[in-house]
């Protein structure tokens, strides 16, 4: 199976294409122009011969020509996770963010649509969205694919565009587009502009310096948190035994407050400092409640969380210290 990664460099995309490599595909990664598999974590990271088995692709979304030069290739399946995933970067220039991740999907997919209808090639697509585009609930239960749409962040609403993009171009063409929503998850390798690393590295540094307090954001949001590995396990059980046009969450359903998450990571760690509200890094229109119910995954690939939510947090903790 041939199958094109695209965000290939980015932190969900090392570990799809190591999985993807162990399940003997062949592998194309797509990049940014200029840019390479540059190390992150020395676990998170490819290793030289896992790098060089993977065909790497000059990718620019912004550019149409760049787009059909990469996708236009007879691919078995593509699983497009190229975006902006940081939601303060797509805050601040919302509108970049819709051209990545909404115009870029819809390229993306419209030369995949025409290999279709020409007979060119017949890839399952991967769409990879987020739950945030739930948006807000009244409600504190997990979020099922039937609930409304409903984003309230400029990151969420460009990634909504990518999913209508995607089904779009499956009622129009049938190409086998499968939308995934995943939520919140980390691993070794992600970037601190995240919760979880971001408190990590701060906690190790306290305990480093023996700091008294440690500068926080709001901890009463409710989220929930998967190992990266997990995410990609459903990934890759996506490919072969998703249906085209359906959309499917990618959550555990285990709540944990980022107070919760914050003082388990000092429990790792062996410190205890108090946590100190920063109104700099405070979000606006944080979302309260926001956890998944992957009973719809789970029935279509059998798919469950292999990882506890302390394995995962080891996992970033021992990335770090690495």
């Amino acid at each position: 199976m041939k199958v094109l990664v695209t965000g290939a460099d980015g932190f969900v995309g090392r570990w799809v294409v190591r999985r993807l490599l162990g399940d003997g595909r062949e592998v194309y990664g797509a990049v940014r122009p200029g840019q390479s598999p540059t190390p992150v974590a020395p676990a998170a990271d490819l290793t030289p011969a896992e790098r060089e088995a993977v065909r790497w692709l000059p990718l620019e979304l912004l550019d149409a020509e760049s787009v059909r030069k990469v996708v236009d290739l007879p691919y078995d399946a593509v699983v497009h996770l190229a975006a902006v995933s940081s939601g303060s970067d797509a805050t601040r220039d919302p509108g970049y963010a819709w051209t990545v991740n909404a115009a870029g999907t819809a390229r993306v997919v419209q030369v995949l649509g025409e290999a279709k209808r020409t007979g060119r090639a017949d890839p399952v697509v991967l769409v990879v969205s987020t739950g945030e585009v739930y948006g807000a609930s009244h409600e504190s239960r997990p979020r099922r694919e039937t609930d409304a749409v409903a984003p309230c962040s400029p990151y969420a609403a460009s990634k909504a565009g990518g999913e209508l993009a995607g089904l779009e171009a499956w009622r129009r063409t049938g190409l086998r587009v499968i939308v995934t929503r995943a939520f919140a998850h980390t691993g070794p390798g992600q970037d601190t502009r995240f919760v979880v690393p971001a408190f990590a590295e701060r906690l190790r540094f306290a305990k480093r310096v023996q700091a008294p307090v440690v500068k926080v954001g709001n901890l009463e949001p409710v989220r929930e948190f998967l190992h990266v590995r997990d995410v990609v396990d459903a990934y890759a059980r996506l490919l072969v035994k998703g249906q085209p046009g359906e959309t499917y969450n990618v959550a555990s359903g285990q709540a944990v407050s980022l107070e919760e998450l914050f003082f388990r990571l000092t429990d790792l760690i062996g410190a205890r400092p108090i946590p100190e509200a920063d109104p700099e890094l405070v979000r606006g229109g944080d979302i309260f409640h926001l956890v998944g119910d992957a009973a719809k995954l789970r029935a279509a690939t059998g798919w469950v969380p292999r990882y506890t939510l302390d394995d995962t947090l080891r996992d970033v903790l021992d990335a770090q210290a690495d």
